[in-house]
């Protein structure tokens, strides 16, 4: 789903793994909420606190009973080095937009996962010199944000390097024995047979370092696949996976296993409904997985193919829905009933007849901020772009700032 050397903070690592000094605990940290139960953080779906039209979630909380929030994603710097940044531009270090979220989910009795990786950008496992020096840039994001719970969402092209993957595994074991008590969550690309060779390679890897996450999901999506009969059949092959990897029996595979799916229109243009949904929540249940969540709340509100310029969006789903219908799914896999009646949201739409800027050019270079129009829809320039379609894809350079 999503981007030279030692990080500064390697050396205290080095200290903690050589005496074997537990790190501070996640529960115990700055700003910590309180810690709900493990089956909300398997259930907490993915959102972009500073990009893709954040929605609120204290509304979708309010909506949904939902009480738990997957935040995307942590990256290495865009200009390099080894420490922790949103998206590759806003460092950890400095950051108040995305505490200010959690503080506000916190309040209302929730609490967060962070998720790192993803399918764009440069990842810390790529930047950072060792599993140590990577696992102190993740502690600097457990320890800033007070985080009982974190993802490692290892896919393309990262999980095809395997001294990035050897760098991420090793981190997130090490993470694990410093922070007793955290969840650790494990996301990678699904196939039809489950997972691909690099998925393979990955857990071969996790063998190896003899770490064991909470779960290890697949995304059974963007891969040809065809409403919710072709997802549980890779979850049933990944099992497979799972149970000749690492010995286990079917129950004890199915115990860390997890599923993480995209709602309505995928990248590649498949599509999931709520039905399919369902489907999927229903044979997560019936085999006891340890995980369900999806990309993305950012994405849990309706507006069809056409409005969208027939492309996938990162703010809307593409099929028919309310605001907030798929987020009731993970409420329901946490063990919780969504309210029977939505309330109404506080609409906050595009001002009337807000103007086009100048036209999209592909010969033109754009560099950050830089505004365009494009499909009836404004663009800003996330980075430098030159003949990159706006809304091409959801990770691209382009966020929508809405109808012109």
């Amino acid at each position: 789903m999503r981007r030279l050397r030692a990080c500064l903070g390697a050396a205290a690592a080095v200290t903690l793994a050589a005496t074997g000094t537990t790190a501070l605990v996640a529960g115990s940290a700055s700003g910590a909420g309180n810690a709900l139960d493990n089956r909300w953080y398997a259930a907490a779906p993915y959102l972009m606190p500073l990009d893709n039209d954040p929605p609120d979630p204290a509304a979708i909380m309010d909506a949904t009973g939902l009480k738990s929030f997957q935040l995307a994603f942590v990256l290495a710097p865009n200009g390099g080095g080894c420490t922790p940044t949103w998206g590759g531009t806003a460092p950890v270090s400095s950051d108040t937009a995305v505490k200010s979220v959690i503080d506000r989910i916190r309040a209302k009795g929730g609490d967060v996962s962070v998720s790192i990786g993803g399918y764009g950008g440069t990842k810390l496992g790529q930047a950072c010199a060792d599993p140590t020096a990577t696992a102190a840039a993740y502690q600097q994001v457990i320890t800033k944000y007070g985080l009982r719970a974190i993802d490692f969402d290892l896919e393309e092209p990262e999980y095809e390097n395997s001294a990035a993957i050897r760098n991420e595994i090793g981190a997130a074991r090490i993470l694990q024995q410093n922070n007793p008590g955290l969840y650790v969550s494990v996301t990678t690309a699904g196939t039809a047979d489950g997972t691909g060779w690099f998925g393979k390679q990955m857990l071969l890897e996790a063998k190896s370092q003899g770490f064991t996450p909470n779960n290890f999901s697949i995304m059974p999506f963007d891969g040809g696949f065809n409403g919710a009969a072709s997802q549980t059949s890779a979850l049933t092959k990944f099992n497979e996976v799972l149970q000749s990897t690492f010995g286990w029996d079917q129950a004890t595979a199915y115990a860390h296993e997890g599923f993480s799916g995209m709602n309505g229109r995928s990248d590649t243009g498949e599509y999931f409904s709520q039905a399919d949904f369902q489907t999927v929540l229903d044979y997560a249940t019936s085999h006891h997985m340890d995980r369900f969540t999806f990309w993305s709340l950012n994405r849990d509100r309706q507006c069809t193919p056409a409005d969208n310029g027939g492309r996938t969006s990162g703010t809307c789903s593409s099929v028919v829905q309310n605001s907030w219908d798929f987020a009731k799914y993970s409420v329901k896999f946490a063990g919780a009933t969504p309210p029977s009646t939505t309330p109404t949201p506080t609409p906050t739409p595009t001002p009337p007849g807000a103007s086009c800027k100048a036209a999209w050019s592909s010969a033109a270079v754009y560099t950050k901020d830089d505004e365009v129009s494009y499909g009836k829809h404004n663009w800003k320039a996330k980075w430098w772009t030159q003949n990159e379609v706006p809304g091409a894809s959801q990770w691209g350079p382009w966020q929508d700032e809405g109808a012109c």
